[in-house]
């Protein structure tokens, strides 16, 4: 477990039951080998970002975010812009977060790049590459 991830965790134990909550994949995504995240978009932009996302896993929404599951670690190298969140975990402080939409393949995760391009778009900021990362083509 990472740093990062225990530190949120130690967080969310503090806080009891009106702090951040995981977001519930269903059952038949159980087993996640590359762990889960999950950024946050306003819920004004979801149901657009979602028809013109090729490929999107698990989404959940509440009255303020779309949360997007992505595989842990989405964060390296990317520098997510505002009005994004991300969410180590997958613990959100989300209001009843409902689950949206179900992909139709093995695995609940949206890719990040093609997200973080459109969180870049919504942001209206160019993306930032991290020394080390390729630019895409």
């Amino acid at each position: 477990m990472s740093h990062r991830l225990a530190a949120r965790l130690t967080r969310v134990r503090r806080t009891g039951g009106g702090g951040p909550a995981r977001l519930p994949l269903p059952p038949h995504f159980a087993h996640t080998p590359l762990g889960c995240d999950a950024v946050g978009l306003p819920a004004s932009h979801g149901q657009r970002l979602l028809s013109h996302l090729p490929g999107a896993g698990c989404v959940f929404a509440d009255a303020d975010h779309w949360w997007w599951i992505v595989p842990s670690g989405s964060d390296r190298g990317l520098p997510w812009p505002e009005p994004a969140r991300y969410a180590v975990g997958a613990y959100v402080a989300a209001q009843r977060p409902r689950l949206v939409h179900t992909p139709d393949g093995a695995t609940p995760y949206t890719p990040p790049l093609p997200l973080y391009l459109m969180a870049c778009r919504l942001a209206g900021t160019a993306p930032v590459w991290a020394e080390g990362l390729p630019a895409p083509a």
